[in-house]
């Protein structure tokens, strides 16, 4: 009996010094919104796959850090893991830390969420040693907009840059929040390399860098926002303390600045003097309507083309509509774009070409066509018009005659009923000629030829349900395909793209190598495409899609890198399909 208790006694404990730990650990619980917060979530085992949650109405300036301590104390081992955050919380308010998960043991564990109080900014103890209060000194980030007032659909431009002392030196950043430019048509413009140029901030003398410009079509009137961009900048800032030989002492640091954001007032286009075909064209534009050829036979085709070309918003109108003679055959127009994005805006043409195909002979004029924009810099409206064009058809049947045509001056009657005879000659159909003929033949032998055809389609439904590793691959194929527009579908949208073309990547090897995702190490794609009989120059491409994927995760990038990266894909996975 005694045994038996000292037994429960000792499971017991044993039960309760192994259960498994996992919590969150605030530092503060109510803070200033100009303050910052430490969150550590701590477990007492190991664990894998750690999800923290979103953090949603904070930014995260630090983490996640990592720390491990084990230790051996009488006997008894011990052990913690950490992983912290530091957060600037966005607004005032009741915001909540939601739960982060752990997986020990095969046991997904999570924490409980904790609600945090933002008040308002608070007076800070600012300590000059501190190299953080050093360095958001020192550094400052600022957004400089082209015009403040701009027309509907008039280029502007914004440029970031970042302004830091020259006793301070920044070892790096990555973008926390970009500007979503919801009411512009927008485009970033990458710059090749930085580039340090010497300026002033408030007067004082300080270096910058252009992170980025961005040029922005408003596509709005009235006040529109500009969003904020925020860094989190990794910094040695200066101290108030010097080394022996006089030089002052830099610490590291990592802060977070942010742009203010910019308001501007988009006016409306003037509707005094605003022509009935204008189409919204606003900048400034040459206008030409070309024939291929003007002499052709019936059936013949012509391309009839209408350019518009210049400097101002190419992508973000419609060309007019041309009047054309009924008896000519149209079809619908292709559109083409040549057009280069700088900072003066959008520059090359935009055109429609229509293919025209006469069904008689005949001349045909093709009226002047007038084409309209609006030139900002002049605040009038422009309008061009083409001359007339006629196409001569020289040979093909006559052009039909019209029903209003007469004949020695009178209209010839046309009867509405030729056709319906006044007499009907009706044979009555004996019902026993139906048995024995074909129709009952053919009735009755049908569905007995159906039958080894239903057998054998079943057959083949069952032996493509029972093809695991090929349904699989199948779906795989399908999966890449959709995914690959999706990612076309969310070209602009940095994140949303690249995870789905990385999904699409992983995918198409998936369908074409009968490999796991856990299984594509670089090394092993090379091999087995190269095995398989894809080029060295198809592999290499491929994977450094891969790494773009990859990359995207941790550094910013633009909308123009998006688009190719999407057309290499498009073109890199139809070789690696030629060369399968």
């Amino acid at each position: 009996m005694k045994l038996k208790f000292l037994l429960i006694i000792f499971f017991a404990s044993f039960t309760a010094w192994s259960q498994v730990k996992f919590d969150a650990v605030v530092s503060k619980e109510t803070l200033g919104v100009n303050e910052r917060l430490r969150v550590d979530f701590e477990m007492n085992e190991d664990g894998d796959n750690f999800r923290p949650p979103s953090f949603q109405g904070f930014v995260v300036v630090g983490g996640p850090n990592q720390s491990i301590s084990k230790q051996w104390i009488n006997g008894k081992s011990s052990f913690s893991k950490t992983f912290s955050y530091f957060l600037q919380p966005k607004a005032t308010g009741k915001l909540q830390i939601g739960a982060a998960e752990i997986e020990i043991n095969n046991t997904v564990y999570k924490t409980l969420p904790i609600e945090i109080t933002v008040t308002g900014a608070v007076d800070l103890d600012r300590d000059p040693n501190d190299p953080i209060n050093a360095a958001e000194d020192n550094v400052h980030l600022v957004a400089e907009v082209s015009k403040t007032n701009p027309y509907l659909n008039e280029a502007i431009t914004v440029v970031y840059k970042l302004y830091v002392s020259r006793e301070t030196a920044v070892n790096g950043w990555n973008e926390i929040e970009a500007p979503k430019f919801a009411d512009f048509w927008s485009q970033s413009i990458d710059e090749k390399q930085f580039k340090v140029y010497d300026g002033s901030y408030n007067g004082k003398p300080y270096r910058y860098v252009i992170l980025r410009r961005t040029l922005l079509y408003p596509q709005k009137t009235g006040e529109l926002n500009i969003e904020s961009l925020s860094l989190n900048i990794n910094v040695e800032a200066p101290t108030n303390r010097r080394d022996i030989f006089g030089m002052r002492i830099t610490r590291p640091a990592q802060i977070t600045v942010s742009a203010p954001n910019k308001k501007i007032k988009v006016k409306e286009l003037p509707e005094a003097g605003k022509p009935e075909n204008f189409t919204g064209a606003v900048g400034k534009f040459d206008f030409s309507v070309q024939a291929s050829k003007t002499k052709l036979d019936a059936q013949d085709a012509l391309d009839l083309t209408l350019t518009a070309k210049g400097n101002g918003n190419l992508k973000l109108f419609n060309l007019p509509k041309p009047t054309l003679p009924g008896s000519l055959e149209v079809y619908e127009p292709e559109n083409l774009q040549d057009v280069s994005v700088s900072l003066a805006g959008m520059t090359g043409k935009n055109e429609e070409r229509y293919t025209i195909v006469p069904q008689s002979k005949g001349a045909y004029p093709i009226p002047p066509i007038r084409f309209s924009y609006f030139d900002p810099t002049t605040e009038r409206y422009n309008t061009i018009s083409s001359d007339e064009i006629v196409i001569t058809v020289e040979n093909g049947p006559d052009a039909l005659a019209s029903n209003d045509s007469t004949n020695n001056g009178s209209q010839k009657p046309v009867s509405q009923f030729k056709y319906i005879k006044s007499q009907a000659d009706l044979v009555a159909q004996n019902k026993d000629d139906f048995f024995g003929s074909k129709l009952f033949w053919g009735l009755l032998i049908t569905p007995l030829l159906l039958i080894p055809l239903a057998i054998l389609f079943g057959r083949k439904r069952e032996a493509y349900q029972n093809d695991v590793k090929g349904n699989r691959l199948r779906k795989a194929d399908k999966l890449a395909r959709k995914y690959l527009s999706e990612a076309k579908n969310n070209l602009g949208n940095q994140k949303a793209f690249y995870l789905a073309l990385e999904k699409s990547l992983h995918n198409f090897l998936k369908a074409r190598l009968n490999i796991q995702t856990s299984d594509m190490s670089k090394e092993r794609i090379s091999r087995l495409l190269q095995e398989r009989g894809v080029t060295v120059t198809t592999t290499a491409e491929f994977l450094k899609l891969l790494e773009s994927c990859e990359f995207a995760r941790y550094t910013p990038t633009s909308s123009v890198a998006m688009q190719q990266d999407y057309e290499n894909a498009s073109r890199v996975i139809s070789e690696i399909d030629k060369q399968l």
